[in-house]
C-alpha cells in the first residue's frame, strides 16, 4: 500500500520506493573509465541480480552520446540518468 509512490510515507516514516532504489544501486554492476595519453577505456559489468527481473533484450551498458562523449550505465538501464 505504501510502496506505490515515491512521496507516500509509511506509518513508520519510510519511503519504500527510495529504499528499493537504494537496494538496486547496492546490487548494481561496476562501471569504470580509464583515461590514458592516447585514448580511453570504458567498461561496465552486466550482473543478473534477480530471477524475478525480466531479461533485457539488449546487453548495452555503454552508449555513445555524441562524437566526443560516451557513458556507461551501472544497474538497471531504465533507472539511469544522463
Amino acid at each position: 500500500r505504501y510502496d506505490s509512490s515515491t512521496t507516500t510515507f509509511s506509518p513508520e516514516g519510510r519511503l519504500h520506493q527510495v529504499e528499493y532504489a537504494i537496494e538496486a544501486i547496492n546490487n548494481a554492476g561496476t562501471c569504470v573509465g580509464i583515461l590514458a595519453q592516447d585514448g580511453i577505456v570504458m567498461a561496465s559489468e552486466k550482473r543478473v541480480t534477480s530471477g524475478l527481473l525480466a531479461p533485457s533484450k539488449t546487453s548495452e551498458k555503454t552508449y555513445k552520446l555524441c562524437d566526443h562523449a560516451a557513458c556507461t550505465v551501472a544497474g538497471l538501464t531504465a533507472d539511469a540518468n544522463i
